[in-house]
């Protein structure tokens, strides 16, 4: 396939506006409305917030067998039936009488977030560019970045003239009437009978090497930690930064400041052109996190930069766990790869926000910064082991892409 033909560009960009309503409509949709839910109906808040955990509880827990349904079935009927689940899920929080069904709706969520977001998104296009997909998923990441900058006001809009419930009833229509058609004209449908031909013609084998096992598990335990990292920050950043004395304005304004920072990095990775291997893209992404943490933690005045070099890192970091897999593991693994991969990030995601909650409440506010930071270093030194087994495979070589296969 071209990789500069209007139909590539049509192809990412219904992934992309995919991709922000399906955030919009399970990860950012809590920070809107869990308000205005608790004030309608008496819930408890820590319950309807701790809705989202438990959707992405659920969504680790299906993301692997989502990797063997994208693998088995191409990525087009995975995403497709995912909007529908999604849509099932927030029809759901919007009849919502009791607590449970609530909380049953967002089993639903999670089940369509597993299959639905960045992970599956990824291993569609990798199927469909093969090793050139790496220029897409940046691409697509591109779209992502903009999913609370459009979600957020579009929440916030559809909350003060329809409630919560209609919030959830418009997303719903959303994911279903629109992102569903669009994605079925978008995606190709030829990726069943190729893949299987792939895997007749070829007689692929899904076993992995001791070394790329090693791999694997060194991948999931980096990705796990930036996602404990991120839960952690999306979550609590403000009230960490007012615990150091800034006012909640100020800590608001700074917050801010993540998301143009992780379009920037996005943005700067674009522009370099697939010049070197994604591993370095994980050590920038990495090593700026932890920059940032630290600068965080220490106590300087430079939060802003702090906040700057976390955010750009976070934006890398999105492409990087889409690239390196497809780098490591090859087309044909890499549908299940990443739904193994997902696991543990999206429950660290899920569990590490609570357990820094209790610290912020029973100790000394200086505690979760450093605590952040710790976990931003450990995963420093998860990726320099990632670099010494990749020395040790002999695959140091810097593929560069053939621009005029690509014609």
């Amino acid at each position: 396939m071209n990789t500069d033909t209007p139909r590539r560009l049509w192809l990412i960009s219904a992934l992309g506006l995919m991709q922000i309503f399906a955030w919009g409509g399970t990860f950012y949709l809590p920070a809107i409305v869990a308000t205005a839910i608790a004030e309608d109906t008496g819930w408890p808040l820590v319950w309807i917030v701790g809705g989202l955990s438990i959707g992405l509880v659920v969504a680790g827990l299906v993301a692997p067998r989502v990797g063997i349904a994208i693998d088995r079935h191409g990525g087009r009927q995975v995403l497709m039936l995912a909007c529908l689940i999604l849509a099932a899920g927030l029809l759901v929080l919007a009849a919502a009488g009791t607590l449970w069904l609530y909380l049953l709706g967002w089993m639903l969520l999670g089940v369509g977030m597993g299959a639905g977001l960045y992970d599956a998104a990824f291993a569609t296009l990798g199927q469909i560019f093969g090793m050139k997909a790496r220029s897409a998923i940046t691409a697509l990441t591109l779209w992502g970045g903009f999913s609370s900058t459009v979600s957020w006001p579009l929440s916030a809009w559809l909350l003060e003239r329809l409630g919560w419930r209609g919030t959830c009833v418009v997303y719903a229509g959303i994911l279903a009437l629109f992102c569903l058609p669009m994605l079925r004209l978008a995606l190709p449908a030829w990726l069943r009978r190729s893949r299987r031909s792939l895997q007749q013609a070829t007689g692929v084998a899904f076993a992995f090497t001791p070394l790329e096992q090693q791999q694997k598990r060194l991948m999931m335990l980096s990705l796990m930690l930036a996602g404990a990292i991120g839960a952690l920050v999306s979550v609590h950043l403000i009230l960490l930064l007012s615990g150091r004395g800034l006012s909640i304005e100020e800590a608001v304004w700074l917050g801010a400041l993540i998301g143009p920072a992780q379009v920037g990095g996005r943005i700067l990775e674009a522009a370099n052109r697939e010049r070197h291997h994604p591993l370095w893209t994980l050590t920038v992404a990495v090593g700026l996190m932890a920059l940032g943490m630290g600068l965080l933690a220490s106590g300087f005045a430079v939060t802003a930069l702090a906040i700057l070099l976390y955010g750009a890192g976070n934006g890398i970091l999105s492409i990087a766990k889409g690239a390196l897999p497809l780098a490591t593991f090859g087309v044909e693994r890499y549908a299940r790869v990443m739904g193994q991969l997902a696991r543990p990030s999206l429950l660290a995601q899920a569990l590490a926000p609570a357990l820094i909650a209790w610290l912020i409440t029973d100790g000394d506010p200086r505690v979760p910064l450093l605590v952040l930071a710790a976990l931003a270093g450990a995963n420093v030194l998860v990726v320099a082991q990632l670099w010494r087994l990749r020395r040790a495979s002999g695959k140091l070589a810097v593929p560069v892409p053939d621009m005029q296969q690509q014609e």
